[in-house]
């Protein structure tokens, strides 16, 4: 394993995390509540669209980036190995079990940040009904990634 260009791989990964998950905490926690105080209404909806539309370019960067440099990961790590991942028993093991959780858990991620963005994100403006749910969905990714964390922090851990 290359010393050097793992360190580099860990290193980007966890800062696209910070970025992704801290933005995520930020338009939640801070940007959100601050927004449903502006008036006019059609001004603090071009606000959300904005923010939304802006964030969303930077956090699918970090998506990318977060696949990547965790693909790089896995496999200087050595587990990208066939016979890792074609055997029921080593999935049992610890290190098995938290890289499943973490997978599992991206793969959610990524659906419900898709979902988001994409779809229901964009309506929000025109229905209260889709307002509730981009809330939802932008809550339940930012708690899924606390979870997302746990586990990859076994997996760093050896399981």
């Amino acid at each position: 394993m290359t010393i050097a260009l793992y360190q580099f791989l860990v290193f980007t990964h966890v800062l696209a995390a910070i970025f992704w998950l801290g933005g995520m905490f930020f338009l939640g926690m801070v940007g959100a509540p601050v927004l449903r105080q502006v008036e006019p209404p059609s001004l603090r909806a071009r606000l959300f669209r904005d923010l939304g539309l802006t964030f969303r370019r930077w956090g699918w960067l970090a998506i990318g980036t977060l696949i990547l440099s965790g693909t790089g990961i896995l496999h200087l790590r050595g587990l990208l190995r066939w016979d890792n991942l074609a055997d029921p028993g080593w999935w049992a093991t610890g290190m098995g079990t938290a890289l499943a959780w973490k997978l599992a858990l991206v793969g959610l991620m990524v659906t419900l940040s898709a979902l988001h963005d994409f779809w229901i994100g964009p309506g929000a403006s025109r229905s209260t009904r889709m307002r509730r749910w981009a809330a939802f969905l932008a809550r339940g990714n930012a708690a899924l990634g606390l979870v997302l964390v746990f586990w990859a922090t076994r997996l760093a851990r050896g399981g």
